[in-house]
């Protein structure tokens, strides 16, 4: 059986990257790893759940560049608005919220927010296969 562990970004600044984490989303500190040169920091909303792996290369010392692939993380909250107008107001810049059907149902209800390394934060409502 598989199960998948975690999701690793590459992230300029721990404390800057931590911080929106933790506000934006509720994620802890679930373990902290220096190494010589880089450091791993997990971040989790519930113990043994999926983590997201935060690498702080020491040597970086420009933003990484993301390229053109379109990836993204999805995180399922439990108010959609609620936590879009919290981001707003934390000066986020959330997008617009999308509903966004199939076949004549609702699929999905979403926006996208950017973290502050750049990367693209799906935040999905509880519905249908999100819940």
């Amino acid at each position: 059986m598989t199960k998948l562990a975690h999701s690793m970004i590459r992230v300029l600044e721990e404390a800057r990257s931590v911080a929106f984490y933790e506000a934006a989303f509720g994620l802890k500190i679930v373990g902290r790893f220096p190494f010589d040169g880089f450091t791993l920091i997990y971040m989790a909303s519930e113990p043994g759940g999926f983590e997201l792996e935060l690498t702080i290369n020491d040597s970086q010392t420009e933003p990484y560049d993301l390229g053109d692939g379109y990836g993204h993380l999805a995180l399922v909250v439990d108010d959609l608005e609620d936590t879009h107008a919290r981001l707003t107001d934390m000066g986020a810049a959330p997008r617009k919220i999308v509903d966004f059907d199939r076949d004549g149902a609702p699929f999905a209800r979403f926006f996208f927010v950017a973290d502050p390394d750049g990367y693209q934060i799906e935040v999905m409502a509880r519905l249908g296969r999100f819940t």
